[in-house]
């Protein structure tokens, strides 16, 4: 299947109008006489809007989501600042990755906005219009889900600016959690009920990706009920199936795979579209030899002994996610930890990977269906859902356990099952077992690292609070 060339497009929508509009149209505003006319606008305005979050999944939600944890480490001699501040839970307001999660989540917000507010009157097919009404509503779902999980309160913007003067004169204020997810929950459902095509691919949102999100959401917000049923639908659409092959997710090739919901594409060959998995999850030898012209990992983002332990004797998903040994120049083999999911070791250049990244797949649907069963006091139904992840893993079944026995269970396969994809902070934080678990990883490994209660959120940027001081800072930052 082909993919879309996101940076192309988005860079057709920038600069490809006409001269008289890059010369003569303020920055912050937007010529509607020169863009917006037609469906081929809207749709480049689109892929311009998904665009952004390639970059986003190839280092930044990683870094926030896996090195923070239990699961990675740094074993790169030189880390960065940001590295270090993941590595060991010293996240500050500076911090690179967390400014990139803010920045790309608002520019997704507003970009989402200028779709939305100029399609109400476009003169386009309406079933066209529809489709693209879904997709931009749950990209902002998307975007704000990412931003009210890291930053807690944020400011709700649902209009389109057209001046400085708007901006100055629009309420910026953090607005509580509850009324961030409630708007996210708005934009799925209505996206739910406005999708019209089921046959682009995986990389463009759908009715199953939108029904994902909300199960997510719902279960963020400890909604068993409503997360229950969302989830039950997009089992009940019967398009989305375990792949019986673990590692077939992973590596090349992997685009709209049956278990894959939805996906961030990456294009290998000199296109500035390929992702850095492979130099990030790989050990940094200079006499390796798994990569043509023996390309060096970087070592920013490795497997820690813990995680490797959390994996069942027997378990498939083990060699496919984690190699032991590295085949060097001279022949010989090393032993040496790496990661092997999304790496594409067809490549010999840092950057180049042609690996998609899947962001919502079936065995989450799954294991989230099991997690809200549990949660409403149906732990006996819900060990059915689990034990369908374990049997693709090649594990013997669980049964008979209590409520609060399957729930550790059920932390335990999603930690395994989810490794390398940015699962872990925040289902540790979902669950409320963050600081229990991290402060007992960092005292077994005698380390003072520890992980303080204000720490389930990330700070808000400090560039963002030095533009707008009523933000406000979040607590202990």
């Amino acid at each position: 299947m082909k993919k879309y060339s996101f940076l192309i497009i988005a860079s057709l929508l920038i600069f490809g109008s006409c001269s008289d509009f890059l010369e003569l149209a303020p920055e912050h505003q937007i010529n509607e006489q020169a863009f917006y006319r037609n469906e081929a606008d809207f749709e480049a305005a689109l892929i311009g809007t998904y665009a952004p979050w390639q970059g986003l999944h190839n280092s930044p939600l990683l870094m926030l989501g896996e090195l923070t944890t239990d699961n990675a480490e740094i074993t790169w001699s030189s880390p960065t600042t940001n590295e270090v501040e993941a590595d060991e839970n010293a996240i500050t307001s500076t911090n690179g990755f967390v400014n990139s999660v803010w920045s790309t989540g608002f520019q997704t917000v507003s970009r989402c906005n200028n779709i939305l507010i100029r399609l109400a009157d476009a003169p386009i097919d309406a079933e066209v219009k529809s489709q693209f009404q879904a997709e931009a509503r749950f990209l902002r779902a998307y975007a704000y889900f990412y931003l009210v999980r890291f930053f807690g309160d944020l400011p709700v913007i649902e209009v389109a600016f057209t001046s400085p003067d708007q901006v100055a004169a629009y309420d910026m204020t953090r607005q509580p959690v509850s009324d961030v997810y409630a708007f996210i929950e708005e934009d799925l459902t209505t996206a739910i009920g406005l999708f019209t095509r089921d046959d682009l691919p995986k990389s463009r949102a759908s009715v199953g990706a939108a029904r994902t999100l909300l199960g997510k959401v719902y279960l963020r917000q400890k909604k068993y009920g409503p997360a229950a049923q969302v989830l039950k639908d997009v089992m009940d659409m019967q398009v989305y199936s375990l792949d019986d092959d673990y590692g077939r997710l992973f590596t090349n090739n992997n685009d709209n795979l049956p278990e894959s919901i939805f996906e961030i594409p990456y294009m290998s060959g000199d296109v500035g579209e390929g992702n850095s998995f492979s130099s990030l999850f790989t050990p940094p030898r200079f006499d390796m030899a798994i990569f043509p012209d023996n390309m060096q990992g970087s070592g920013r983002i490795m497997p820690t002994e813990d995680i490797v332990n959390a994996y069942e004797p027997g378990d498939a998903r083990r060699t496919a996610s984690i190699g032991d040994s590295v085949l060097l120049v001279t022949g010989d083999y090393a032993h040496d930890r790496y990661g092997k999911k999304f790496v594409d070791f067809t490549v010999g250049r840092q950057g180049d990977g042609g690996v998609n990244f899947t962001a919502l797949r079936y065995a989450d649907v799954l294991l989230m269906y099991a997690e809200a069963l549990n949660g409403a006091d149906d732990t006996e139904n819900a060990h059915t859902y689990l034990n369908m992840v374990r049997e693709r893993a090649d594990l013997d079944p669980l049964s008979g356990l209590s409520k609060e026995d399957f729930a550790l269970a059920l932390e335990r396969e999603r930690r395994v099952e989810f490794f390398l994809e940015g699962h872990r902070w925040h289902d540790l934080v979902r669950t409320g077992r963050l600081e229990t678990v991290m402060n007992e990883y960092w005292d077994n490994r005698g380390l003072s690292f520890s992980v303080e209660p204000h720490e389930v959120l990330m700070p808000i940027p400090s560039r963002e609070i030095s533009i707008d001081p009523n933000l406000k800072q979040n607590p202990g930052y």
